[in-house]
């Protein structure tokens, strides 16, 4: 059984610190699900604690340090993110990339950055990182669906967490020194990076749990946007400091369904979320000028009423609510870019309040060279956030 160390009684300064906070406040409440093969798949706060310790521990058997970097190319699923935070107990950066963007400008960057460190999704991604002509120290997977056991020199997931490697008990990780970064290629070409320390992190995710009253019974939905700083800042951080669900879809194609499912109290979504699941709303509607979208119409618009008000919820609000899988969300956040007019009048006529949350990124021109530890911190043409 692992314990976790006490900290003290100074707040937690770090993703790790609160994650450790966590384990010990509310260690047997549920923390991570995820849906596999049509099941809710569910980790305890102490079991994810715990998995992280663990992975931490095979990472620095490998020689993964303070100032380290591990590239994560996946989707959005519990290992992406506890791989991540096990980066980061070492003192580490957790460097995101979404497998869903164009490879041409990726494949790029990966070269560019050469990490030494790789935890991939499943098969597709190992094939991009072999396109990338890529050889890092390690490389691990979590879905081993199409492939045999160490294929390409790749190991499992579940292979690291079954070592026994010894880790410091206390996260290494510093307030001030970054915990995500995020890579791209700007308008002239070259490469940029966005860095988001601990520090940053945690402000901007308790200025939310403040405003938005968000607590320990909170359902989240992490979808489509895992590779993205809005996604650290809005989803993630808060995740830590208020101790509530995160809930992942089985896939993309089902996400959907599962959010109908869950009917989660928290969405964290951009313009693009938000501008897709209004399109699915209209699609549902009936044809314009018939009867039945004329009563959508006098359902939906914003006049005072009592008839109106309690037919309009009861025969058109609540069933699109439940299509969309808002039908208990008290929280629908826009991380970035504000929805498009129409789009937002919409969500309001459905009772859905969508409230923006800006993405302050902030993107810099790096020297286009690889990615290593130095004297503490990632020498990136940077210094650390």
């Amino acid at each position: 059984m692992v314990r976790f160390a006490d900290s003290g009684t100074s707040s937690p300064a770090t993703l790790p610190e609160w994650l450790q906070q966590q384990a010990r406040q509310q260690g047997v409440g549920i923390a991570l699900r995820h849906k596999r093969l049509g099941v809710w798949q569910v980790r305890s706060w102490a079991q994810v604690a715990a998995e992280v310790i663990a992975l931490a521990g095979a990472l620095q058997v490998r020689g993964f340090a303070e100032g380290a970097t591990l590239a994560i190319l996946s989707r959005p699923r519990p290992e992406a993110l506890l791989a991540a935070l096990a980066a980061q107990w070492l003192g580490g950066v957790a460097a995101l990339f979404d497998p869903l963007e164009a490879a041409g400008d990726q494949l790029e960057l990966l070269r560019e950055l050469q990490p030494e460190f790789v935890f991939a999704e499943g098969l597709e991604e190992l094939q991009r990182l072999k396109a990338a002509a890529l050889a890092p120290r390690l490389a691990f997977y979590a879905d081993g669906r199409g492939m045999e056991e160490g294929e390409g020199g790749a190991q499992a997931y579940a292979r690291l967490l079954a070592e026994d490697a010894a880790v410091p008990a206390q996260p290494q990780a510093h307030a001030e020194r970054s915990a995500f970064a995020f890579y791209r290629r700007g308008a002239d070409g070259g490469r940029e990076q966005q860095r988001i320390s601990h520090a940053e992190l945690l402000q901007e995710g308790q200025r939310l749990v403040r405003v938005e009253q968000l607590d320990a019974d909170e359902e989240a939905l992490a979808a489509r946007a895992f590779a993205a700083g809005g996604q650290a800042r809005y989803l993630l951080a808060p995740w830590l400091i208020a101790g509530f669900r995160l809930n992942f879809p089985e896939n993309l194609a089902t996400r959907d369904n599962d959010r109908r499912e869950l009917g989660p109290t928290l969405v964290a979504g951009t313009r693009e979320t938000y501008g897709r699941l209004y399109e699915l709303a209209l699609a549902r509607l009936p044809q314009p000028g018939t009867l039945q979208r004329r009563l959508v119409d006098w359902a939906l618009a914003r006049r005072s009423g009592l008839l109106r008000r309690t037919l309009g919820h009861a025969l058109v609000r609540r069933p699109l609510r439940d299509v969309l899988g808002f039908s208990r969300t008290h929280a629908p956040l826009l991380v970035g870019e504000p929805l498009a007019e129409e789009a937002q009048q919409f969500f309001a006529e459905l009772g859905i309040a969508v409230r923006t949350w800006p993405d302050p990124a902030q993107w810099h021109s790096t020297p286009s060279r690889p990615i290593r530890a130095v004297s503490g911190w990632i020498d990136d043409g940077a210094q650390p956030a």
